[in-house]
């Protein structure tokens, strides 16, 4: 993950107000504002007649506080007709069960993984309540009044996680997988880079005109962003192979302090959750091993 930017003020990102980003996507943030959620989880609602969808509802509880609230606010007279997620990491798709509740609208998008997750940070556990109605598969579209969303199977910061084209507008939806304040956490087991990296190349390729990520801005100039971050994780795993080549075996917590100086000691787990997926998959690759909790070149 790349050096991340302080928390913008309130101000510039109003916590539960809707938002027209474009006629058929508004933007409602929760209010879970963190080192690693930005400004908190976006949730976005599209359509613009009488059937709406609600993407990535957010989290629940003390951390989603009036965030239900807030969306059914936003959607008005309109009838929500899917409730989409992403992935199911607990700041995305807990709000998915008070907002069918509320509405009786069918949970819609990513398959359910329930898993212990030793990763970096305690709003990123997987939501293991999460039970979809449907799921979609790489392809399948759901499609309501004037809109129509298609599933962009994007495995690599978890292995459920979807993206989602409007097919309309040429928007995209990218949850997790590609932000626009700081690279995406990779975090084992569920996290893998080679997923990670031929996820960002499936989105290079593509011809969105905008992508709306779960945290951060919109991303008017999406290639040239994901080349970036191709660019990026290459970069890390070149000054991972040089520090081994270099200086001999290393642990985790000295690739972290090598690489990623300046760093909010808050984010020091996640670097170190994503210096291990790399190491992964430079292990399966044949070019590294691990002995005594120590990485070195493979001899």
């Amino acid at each position: 993950m790349a050096q991340t930017p302080p928390i913008p003020d309130r101000e510039s990102w109003p916590t539960g107000l809707s938002e027209q980003l474009e006629p058929l996507v508004r933007r409602v943030l929760a209010p879970n504002p963190s080192p690693y959620t930005f400004t908190g989880t976006q949730t976005y609602i599209v359509g613009a007649g009488r059937e709406v969808a609600v993407l990535d509802p957010g989290p629940d509880g003390a951390d989603g506080e009036g965030h239900v609230d807030a969306i059914l606010a936003a959607v008005g007279d309109a009838r929500i007709v899917a409730i989409v997620c992403t992935h199911t990491h607990r700041d995305h798709s807990p709000a998915s069960r008070p907002l069918q509740a509320a509405t009786g609208a069918p949970i819609i998008g990513c398959a359910p993984l329930a898993m212990e997750d030793d990763g970096p940070r305690a709003d990123a556990s997987f939501d293991a309540l999460y039970l979809p109605d449907r799921v979609l598969s790489d392809g399948e579209r759901l499609s309501g009044d004037g809109w129509t969303l298609e599933a962009v199977a994007t495995p690599g910061h978890t292995s459920n996680h979807l993206c989602y084209s409007l097919v309309e507008s040429g928007a995209l939806f990218t949850g997790d997988h590609v932000m626009g304040w700081s690279t995406s956490v990779v975090s084992p087991p569920e996290g893998d880079m080679a997923a990670y990296m031929a996820s960002l190349q499936r989105l290079h390729d593509r011809e969105d005109r905008v992508l709306y990520p779960a945290h951060g801005p919109q991303i008017d100039n999406p290639r040239q962003l994901v080349r970036g971050m191709l660019g990026h994780r290459r970069q890390r795993e070149r000054q991972i192979v040089r520090l081994l080549e270099d200086g001999g075996p290393h642990a985790i917590e000295e690739f972290v302090g090598a690489m990623y100086k300046g760093l909010d000691p808050r984010l020091n787990g996640a670097a170190g959750r994503s210096v291990l997926a790399h190491l992964i998959d430079l292990e399966r690759q044949g070019r590294v091993r691990i002995e005594d909790e120590r990485w070195m070149i493979h001899a």
